[in-house]
């Protein structure tokens, strides 16, 4: 493979869209890349979060492997197996009800968005619809997500778009409590706000909207689509709130690698979401979902043991590191705000030439390592940022 010639090639023909590093991915095994000239790269940024399990792991493409030779497509038409397997898996680890499935982070907030307002309206009528989410959010790229989305940056030149969201400040409950009037059918959050900065959002303050939003029968909706499947050291970062939802909306980690969106939601939401009221085509692909339970049963007591411990060393191994100012997020989600002069984008791009995979979020670096990493790689990983910011 040659680097140049995938690039051009990339150049002339593909939407651009995404500021990509100069650097093509050949191949992965555990937790390296290689590139096109066969360098090795730690890799922090678990593809945004996707691959849970590192690249190929051995569990999980011998699930993929074995469906593909078997199905790799029906429609929701026929039933398959590995879907119902999946959302089995799912039901009994979160405690909720039941499953949609469909192909995306977006797709799924999407989904969960639609059925907020049909439970309200079939309940209360078509006036109860605003949904509240917070300012610095994130939730998605398609035109609901994006107004869904708290975040101005990410609005410019794509309105109009659909109505009846808005906005209060996270952790801010008497703007919440002032905002949720008669019209407000849901309060969506992220228990860590990712793309806002790998901010985590205060316990109390959940503990507040959570009372409030039940005694008004208001909808709570956890995006946990980055904090999810295990990134949090907890299978739902919510848990670490002990915040029970009425929806919640899963993506990334859980597919291991391959495209999938999850809403779960309690009894009392699925009821209202009869035949014909949401669909999908891809959703629940057999592939996708096989490889997704080989994610959730490679998750045991000792693999979240091990998120937890690598979480503790990581952290305490970054709070001491030049010119970081503070680490945030939970467990396997870590953002660093470095002092002053010091540009996240700056450190990415050198620990990249280090031998370093990592992302940035805002004004910080943002780690999303595989859950799989180990106590080596955490020191690793460590070594090569030191070596970067000692030369900052």
């Amino acid at each position: 493979m040659q680097t140049e010639k995938v690039i051009r090639r990339d150049l002339k023909y593909i939407m651009h869209t995404y500021n990509r590093s100069p650097l093509v991915i050949e191949r992965g095994e555990g937790m390296t890349a290689y590139d096109a000239q066969g360098n090795a790269y730690l890799d922090f940024t678990s593809g945004i979060g996707v691959n849970s399990l590192g690249y190929c792991h051995p569990a999980w493409v011998s699930a993929v492997t074995e469906q593909a030779g078997k199905l790799s497509h029906t429609s929701n038409l026929y039933y398959t197996a590995p879907d119902g397997k999946l959302a089995k898996r799912l039901c009994r680890r979160t405690g909720m009800d039941k499953v949609f499935f469909g192909n995306s982070g977006a797709e799924a907030n999407e989904g969960a968005i639609k059925c907020a307002r049909k439970y309200s309206t079939v309940t209360y009528g078509p006036a109860r619809s605003k949904v509240l989410t917070l300012v610095n959010s994130f939730h998605g790229r398609t035109l609901a997500t994006l107004k869904a989305t708290g975040q101005e940056v990410f609005h410019k030149d794509f309105g109009p778009f659909p109505e009846n969201f808005d906005y209060v400040p996270a952790n801010d409950f008497a703007a919440l409590e002032a905002a949720a009037d008669e019209t407000v059918c849901a309060v969506m959050m992220e228990m860590v706000q990712g793309e806002g900065g790998v901010v985590a959002l205060d316990a109390d303050y959940l503990q507040k909207v959570e009372k409030f939003c039940r005694e008004r029968d208001i909808l709570i909706i956890v995006d946990e689509v980055q904090t999810g499947v295990g990134r949090t050291g907890t299978f739902l970062a919510c848990e670490h709130y002990n915040i029970k939802p009425d929806i919640v909306t899963l993506a990334k980690g859980l597919g291991g690698g391959l495209p999938i969106g999850a809403v779960l939601t309690t009894d009392k939401v699925a009821a209202v979401m009869g035949p014909g009221s949401h669909g999908s085509t891809f959703g629940g692909n057999p592939i996708v979902c096989a490889g997704a339970c080989a994610v959730l049963d490679t998750m045991d007591d000792e693999f979240m043991k091990n998120v937890n411990d690598r979480a503790v060393q990581l952290r305490a191994g970054l709070e001491k590191l030049p010119h970081v100012k503070q680490v945030t997020g939970l467990g396997l989600m870590v953002g660093i705000a470095f002092e002053d002069g010091i540009k996240a984008a700056d450190v990415r791009t050198a620990c990249e030439h280090a031998g370093l995979l990592v992302l940035t979020a805002k004004d910080r670096l943002r780690l999303l390592p595989p859950l799989i990493l180990s106590e080596q790689d955490v020191d690793h990983a460590l070594k090569i940022l030191s070596g970067v910011l000692e030369k900052a």
